[in-house]
């Protein structure tokens, strides 16, 4: 049977299902958000004159829920817009819509009975192609469905989010033996496409992949914490990014999913794991319990293992359940590994260090490894499930058997076995191998019942490391490479440190743009790997070229910026830019000349040179002059003012979109350019959206004639800047970038009107940029940004 959701019902409003119903509207599908009927008014329901009968009440818990998504931060909404798409409802009158629903997941209190007599009811209103899911963290999938019909069980599967679902990459997929197989593929495939997640196939065994590892992880690292005498602040020092594990490492991240979370999901291991040795170490130790007992579960309580206060952060001296100011943990060798870039090295190194931090980070790892290799098969078929539900749920760099391999397996094995461990024996054949993966020809292979297979990837990725390795690189710069991404597409993957943009990224798009007029080439996409796509020009060149007063290699730079983006906008064939994460600054006006853009979601992108002093110099406010005034009648007497208000308030303030969609509402990006969920498959579907220019006959757009808004328009835009001045929201220097920017963005001294070219707002920008440049509160503003990472408000 063919399945599509294009409508969905979220049961329990919690922190969770609320949640999964915001993801569910960001992308684009309408849900109904359902929850239990409240049993006592509120004070303000009665003074209101409501009852227990007053659909107010009835749906209270939901429609609380919605308002309660608009607080969170960070938000879980692409947009505020997307909550239209959000039906309030409960559980009582509105049971029976579920029918009208292509996917019903549940997201209710972590109880089996309640769950099983929910799942009863939904069976009553089930239809064919209906699928029915369970987002528990832990329960039996199977069980919370016995005595429902056969029709109704052959849909029903476990769809585990992880926590925010926005953000979290991970979908645990945990079919039963009932499932039906083309409903198990179908989920597989929509949580990947549409809703943009890693997706990894599950046993029904108690916590699944993620948490099973993860608690198992955390609680080896609290035991052997106690026994070295360790604090937690040396532990978040050794299991953070030295490891390749998240900067919260192990008690900021308790504190952030909330300690009481923690002991619940360590309390389900503890009592349905079937070996009682094995539960043994899922006990919670008596000072988290405390802990908990207390109120101090982190984050949402203000304080768990890391309290606040003023300016400094303490942290809990577990022996006397006191705070004390925070400790530097000072390891000969984790000092060493920070002079180490190069992560697999890095890790092999602390592990095998002889100092307590080595010690401790081989206990850990140790313990870790050989329960993640006794467990393949019981919670999942193979490693690469379990390496993908850690980096993807966990955020660990390298999955378990990833860092097997980093660390070297015969050594390892050898040191374990010296120690008294029993290895599993099926370990030892990759260790004769050559590792649990291997790289061939532009693929990777992975060990499966002792013989290597192609790790399962979707058509729908292009990895840009098997383009490398199979030859496809036509020029390659420090910054910058471009390769040929096959179908006649180049693909300019920028890779600069810091994800900055300088030189050898201007010189490519120049080399870029020549490639495309030689006729060999349908279209460019550019894109990256790195953590973020672009965070703006070099700022510590333009700082020491402007602090030496290089005025002439300033300007000299400044115009090749330009000249190179408007070398790309004006090219022969199409380009399309795939950013990503944050794409600030330069990496914007890269973007703002594209002929598309295909943008992942979690896009942050913003004009935020104000933040250093300067405006942006090369395009940015010429093209968002452009995107403003778009779609204006030609010729047609329209007041442009408002226009241009949003568009120097959006620059001068420095806004940042918190996604791509609200990109789109800012006006970064146009309505016609392209959202991608995955980022795994931006690459893809840039490369689609070039193909598709071309072969629909692209032609380069023709430059642009800006109506300009004069002196006239210009005094708005100063006064409304002198008013930020005067309330105190902005300072002197800012209210004279403001100016600066009013001067550009208003077309200087022509008179209002005045239909002015692309290249004369360039040459206004740039001059603008330079002047500013010279100051000394920008160039105070920058080496504050450079020291510190943080803006300076001077």
């Amino acid at each position: 049977m063919p399945y599509a959701i294009r409508k969905a019902a979220v049961l329990g409003a919690g922190v969770m299902g609320a949640q999964i119903a915001a993801h569910l509207a960001n992308v684009g599908i309408p849900t109904l958000l359902l929850d239990i009927v409240p049993r006592e008014l509120t004070p303000d329901e009665a003074k209101k004159g409501l009852t227990l009968e007053s659909p107010a009440v009835r749906n209270r818990l939901a429609a609380s829920a919605l308002q309660n998504l608009q607080k969170l931060k960070p938000s879980p909404l692409y947009s505020k817009d997307v909550l239209r798409l959000i039906t309030p409802g409960n559980l009582e009158d509105d049971l029976a819509k579920v029918a009208e629903c292509d996917w019903v997941v549940e997201a209710v209190i972590e109880n089996l009975q309640i769950k099983k007599d929910l799942w009863q009811r939904v069976a009553a209103h089930h239809r064919p192609g209906m699928i029915c899911s369970s987002n528990t963290s832990g329960i039996s999938i199977q069980a919370m469905v016995e005595g429902t019909p056969e029709s109704f069980r052959r849909h029903f599967l476990g769809t585990h989010f992880f926590n925010p679902p926005r953000y979290m990459k991970l979908l645990e997929i945990i079919p039963t033996p009932d499932t039906d197989p083309e409903v198990v593929a179908f989920m597989a495939d929509f949580g990947e496409r549409v809703l943009g997640k890693g997706v990894v196939m599950a046993k029904d065994t108690p916590n699944f992949i993620g948490n099973r590892i993860g608690v198992y992880g955390m609680m080896v690292t609290l035991e052997e914490m106690n026994r070295l005498g360790l604090t937690p602040d040396e532990v978040d020092a050794l299991t953070g990014k030295a490891i390749g594990r998240p900067k919260s490492a192990t008690f900021r991240t308790l504190d952030v999913v909330g300690i009481d979370t923690f002991c619940h999901v360590a309390d389900n291991c503890r009592a349905t794991i079937p070996d009682p040795e094995e539960a043994k170490i899922f006990v919670v130790p008596e000072p988290i319990r405390e802990m908990v007992k207390r109120g101090w579960v982190g984050q949402k309580a203000r304080q768990g293992f890391f309290k606040k206060e003023g300016d400094q952060i303490l942290t809990l001296d577990l022996e006397t359940m006191e705070y004390r100011p925070r400790r530097k943990a000072s390891f000969p060798s984790l000092e060493a590994a920070k002079a180490n870039p190069d992560l697999r090295s890095r890790v092999r190194g602390l592990v095998f260090a002889k100092d307590k931090a080595g010690e401790f980070l081989w206990a850990i790892t140790k313990r870790t490894l050989l329960y993640a290799a006794r467990k393949v098969g019981e919670i999942a078929d193979d490693v690469v499930a379990i390496d993908n539900a850690m980096k993807w749920g966990y955020n660990w760099e390298l999955g378990p058997f990833e860092m097997w391999d980093a660390i070297g397996l015969p050594e390892s094995i050898a040191r374990m076995e010296a120690e008294g461990e029993a290895v599993p024996d099926w370990v030892k054949e990759p260790a004769r191998k050559g590792g649990f993966y291997r790289r061939e020809a532009g693929k990777s292979f992975f060990i499966n019942k002792g013989e290597y297979a192609p790790v399962p990837v979707s058509d729908r990725v292009i990895d840009i490391g098997a383009l490398r390795e199979t030859g496809r690189v036509v020029r390659e710069k420090k910054g910058a490479t471009l390769l040929d991404m096959g179908d006649g597409v180049l693909l300019m993957e920028t890779h600069s440190p810091k994800a900055a943009i300088g030189f050898d990224i201007i010189n490519m798009c120049k080399v870029a743009a020549e490639e495309l007029a030689s006729g060999r080439w349908k279209g460019l996409v550019i894109g990256a790997r790195t953590e973020n796509f672009c965070v703006g020009a070099n700022v510590a060149i333009m700082l020491m070229e402007a602090q030496e007063e290089e005025w002439d290699e300033l300007e000299f730079m400044a115009r090749e910026f330009q000249n190179a983006f408007m070398a790309l906008k004006f090219a022969p064939k199409p380009v399309v830019v795939a950013p990503y994460g944050m794409t600030l600054g330069g990496g914007y006006e890269l973007c703002a000349v594209a002929d598309r853009v295909v943008a992942a979601a979690e896009s942050y992108i913003g004009l935020v040179e104000v933040g250093v002093g300067v405006i942006p110099g090369a395009g940015g406010n010429k093209e968002m002059l452009i995107r403003g005034l778009e779609g204006l009648p030609a010729g047609a007497q329209v007041d442009i003012q408002p226009i241009l208000n949003r568009i120097f308030e959006t620059i001068a303030t420095a806004k940042v979109a918190t996604s791509a969609r609200e990109a789109q509402e800012m006006g970064y990006l146009r309505k016609s350019d392209v959202i991608v969920v995955n980022k795994d498959h931006q690459l893809y579907e840039a490369k689609r959206v070039v193909l598709a220019l071309e072969a629909a006959g692209y032609r380069p757009p023709e430059p642009a004639l800006i109506p300009a808004a004069g002196p006239e328009g210009r005094a708005v835009l100063e006064l409304g800047a002198y008013g930020m001045f005067m309330g105190g929201w902005a300072t002197e220097h800012e209210l004279f970038i403001a100016r600066k920017l009013a001067y550009v963005l208003t077309g200087g001294n022509v008179p209002a009107g005045t239909l002015v070219t692309e290249q004369y707002l360039l040459d206004l920008e740039r001059e603008a940029f330079l002047s500013l440049l010279g100051t000394k509160k920008t160039q105070e503003r920058m080496a504050h940004l450079l020291k510190t990472g943080k803006p300076l408000r001077n």
